[in-house]
């Protein structure tokens, strides 16, 4: 098999690992509160404990991958989060399996921006779409996959089950990186902005961990409020702070290359929507519908299936339209195909649910695929640590932004009627909110240049640059 298909297989591979092992926790919390003797509220920690490691250590992977070399980065994150999976599964009390979540989490931070680097650094930018669709796939096939694997093996097997899969994945991708992935690193690389390590760490860890939470009773209403003010303030010093400084750890200045600014900014909005699919979807078939939890993983996994699809036209279609056409309309199908999960109702007949959400994981992974691809086409090499911490953070931020927008709709709902309840109808407007949130995306996605990214997409034209003509532009922002 060719090396730049090779390398962005191993990368997914271990995403795929990160995002199902997510994901399956959500469904198992229950049967695991029950072996530890907790109260299930009480496995919260194991969640939010997860959130805040990647929130603190993501901003540091860039540097870390500089410094040490990205596939050593790499491979010590695969075996960390696989030592934290053991850990988990031997678990035998609350605060072992916090800790064990914390070294998990430090684990995916390093491995989901470390990964993406190895790929954006080892392939020729005109092969960066078609190693992009690769990633995007595990994006959405975890989220899906997680619940109904999660709910299978709890039901059938053991909770630890969950964690102990991941042991064989873990081994395997430790060899393949040994293997295959090259230890790219930097000659000189920039210094560790410590001051604003812990200016991001701590603002970032305050604002995930608050809208995480917010609305759902973890934690009383005032000291959330008081979580994120807090998130808020820490994040706007290290913004005057990262104006200071020649290297902070994350560069606010990758902004000024439109490419990048568009797949950050608008790639923001457009994910806060998506983010709540994992959230809503399954509420809706369990709590609004009555599956159960193996019937409803069952239903949302189809979307997978979609996003596999694409693998295959994501390249020829940005080829063809490019990425501003493939952004903005892409955009609208996508908000629309999420209003349309507004309408399902218990009466709507399962081969409709599964068609709508085949179309619409199609056309977000294409989305995603299209953002992904887009961030680093005009990112000099020099910067492409710092560019891939900068888009793993923003990522992030937005999911819990997705997740907390979505069960604030929710609620509000709820309380219109006043009922504890979750009725069906209280879904329609927080999928109606998140889909508008998508959909102001378009609003960044529609300044881009007609040609923006031609180098990546293969689109052609009187305005595209060469490689050796774009190069000087992106090594302007190289540091």
């Amino acid at each position: 098999m060719p090396a730049n298909i090779l390398t962005p297989l191993i990368v997914a591979c271990a995403l795929f690992m990160e995002n199902l092992d997510g994901t399956v926790i959500a469904t198992s919390l229950p049967a695991i509160a029950a072996d530890l003797g907790e109260d299930p509220i009480a496995l919260k920690l194991a969640l939010t404990s997860y959130l805040l490691s990647l929130a603190i250590f993501i901003p540091a992977s860039g540097w870390a991958a500089d410094r040490f070399g990205a596939r050593t980065v790499f491979r010590t994150a695969i075996v960390g989060f696989t030592l934290g999976s053991i850990l988990c599964g031997l678990s035998s009390t609350l605060p072992e399996f916090v800790a064990a979540r914390v070294l998990q989490g430090i684990g995916g931070a390093m491995m989901v921006p470390v990964g993406r680097l190895v790929l954006v650094r080892g392939v020729p930018r005109a092969e960066l779409v078609r190693a992009m669709t690769y990633l995007s796939v595990p994006a959405l096939f975890g989220p899906v996959l997680g619940p109904p694997v999660g709910g299978f093996i709890t039901t059938y097997f053991h909770w630890r089950w969950i964690f102990w899969i991941n042991v064989p994945i873990g081994a395997v991708g430790v060899v393949l990186a040994t293997l295959f992935i090259p230890n790219l690193k930097e000659e000189t690389p920039w210094p560790l902005d410590r001051l604003g390590f812990l200016l991001s760490g701590t603002g970032l860890a305050a604002l995930i961990f608050g809208l995480t939470v917010a609305g759902r009773g973890f934690i009383p209403p005032a000291a959330d409020a008081v979580l994120i003010a807090a998130g808020v303030v820490l994040v706007a010093l290290y913004v005057l702070h990262a104006r200071r400084v020649p290297f902070p750890i994350i560069d606010l200045k990758l902004l000024r290359v439109p490419t990048f600014f568009a797949a950050i900014v608008g790639g923001f909005f457009f994910r806060v929507g998506i983010g709540a699919i994992p959230f809503l979807l399954p509420l809706l078939f369990q709590a609004g519908f009555g599956l159960t939890p193996f019937e409803s993983g069952s239903l949302t996994f189809v979307a997978a299936a979609g996003a596999m699809l694409m693998k295959t036209t994501a390249a020829p279609i940005l080829r063809n339209l490019g990425f501003r056409q493939v952004l903005v309309w892409n955009t609208l199908l996508c908000a629309g195909f999420l209003c349309v999960n507004a309408l399902f109702r218990p009466s709507t007949p399962h081969v409709v649910v599964i068609l709508i959400l085949l179309a619409g994981g199609f056309f977000r992974s294409l989305q995603f695929t299209s953002l992904n691809a887009l961030a680093f086409a005009d990112i000099d090499n020099r910067a492409m640590s710092r560019a891939t911490s900068f888009a793993a953070v923003g990522q992030q931020l937005s999911l819990s932004v997705g997740v907390s927008l979505g069960a604030a709709g929710l609620e509000f709902a709820r309380s219109l009627h006043g009922g504890a309840a979750v009725l069906v109808s209280d879904f329609t407007p927080a999928f109606l909110l998140v889909a508008a949130v998508s959909a102001m995306s378009i609003l960044v996605f529609w300044r881009l240049e007609p040609n923006a990214g031609a180098l990546v997409s293969g689109r052609r034209g009187p305005e595209v640059l060469t490689e050796a003509e774009a190069a000087p532009q992106r090594s302007a922002i190289g540091g």
